[in-house]
């Protein structure tokens, strides 16, 4: 897939480099954070056992079928459980909705000491070196992909044809390990939020069509095989796409566990009101809410749009 070399770039405040490919009418605010995850499992107490024993959230409301979930000395939170009791498992292949969404944490030696406790408690993990972050994956119990990962510094990212450099290799988790220090693992730590969010989808042009023209999100990786990167603000991704689920792969349905949504929130109400205004203007209908306005992408993953809080 090309692009015309025509299309606006945004600049690398580093050096001057161009970088990425902007959004081509209404760009989301380089303010903008991600909110909680809101999650659809089949058994709250089995889910709540992970998030809380291995994960390493704090519960700070619950009702007998949801729970919200946060680090530690911060109740804002960061995931939401909801129990749609006996709701399927994720097939090993996937379905199109999540692929993942990511838990960065504050700092190296934070992913450091997390990665000590997976290891006392025996707990099973992937892991990766993407160069400008690295990242452990894991699967809750009902199936649900989960990255947890820290981030290199800015400086020293790279870029190359206009994008931001990525890549999957090797993970050295001794040197993140000695990075943890001798410090124990007490939980997420304060600062930890959600990172970014990975989906399966159907088409990457369609996707782009969604969340690039509509929502507003700036291009930033689109050589990598089967998936496109799109963020704000010149982050290497607050949001990936990938077709790696495979043609004729299912949408996550009404009593599968899946993600239910997921939220950006932006730093006033005019931001919000102007991707509003061109989602809509791209043919994507938005429905009012209590706390905000929800869209839904082509495949039925819901995304959540509100003024941010502080």
């Amino acid at each position: 897939m090309t692009y015309p070399s025509q299309h606006t770039t945004t600049l690398d405040e580093r050096d001057g480099t161009q970088v990425g490919i902007v959004a081509p009418a209404h760009r989301l605010s380089a303010g903008l954070r991600l909110g909680q995850v809101r999650l659809q499992v089949a058994d709250l107490g089995r889910s709540l056992d992970y998030y809380q024993n291995v994960l390493g959230f704090r519960v700070v409301s619950r009702t007998p079928t949801s729970a919200s979930l946060a680090a530690l000395g911060d109740d804002t939170p960061v995931i939401q459980l909801e129990e749609r009791r006996g709701a399927a498992p994720v097939p090993h292949q996937g379905r199109l909705g999540l692929y993942h969404f990511a838990i960065l944490v504050p700092d190296r030696g934070s992913l450091g000491r997390f990665i000590g406790h997976l290891m006392e408690i025996g707990a099973r993990a992937g892991a990766s070196d993407h160069l400008v972050s690295e990242a452990l994956y894991l699967r809750d119990p009902d199936g649900l992909g989960i990255e947890v990962y820290a981030d290199r510094p800015r400086s020293s990212w790279r870029t190359a044809n206009r994008q931001i450099r990525m890549d999957t290799t090797p993970l050295d988790l001794n040197s993140l390990v000695e990075a943890g220090g001798e410090a124990p693992w007490l939980g997420m730590p304060f600062g930890t939020a959600v990172g970014h969010v990975h989906l399966h989808v159907g088409d990457l042009d369609q996707a782009s069509d969604f969340y690039h023209t509509g929502l507003g999100l700036d291009k930033i990786v689109w050589s990598y095989p089967g998936a496109l990167f799109l963020s704000s603000g010149g982050y290497h991704h607050h949001l990936g796409v990938n077709t790696w689920a495979g043609a004729g792969a299912p949408r996550a349905g009404d009593d599968d566990a899946r993600l239910l949504d997921w939220r950006i929130e932006l730093p006033h109400v005019d931001d919000v009101n102007a991707t509003i205004a061109s989602l809509q203007a791209a043919g994507y209908p938005a429905v009012a809410t209590q706390d905000g306005w929800r869209v839904t992408d082509p495949w039925g993953t819901s995304l959540v749009l509100a003024t941010r809080r502080s």
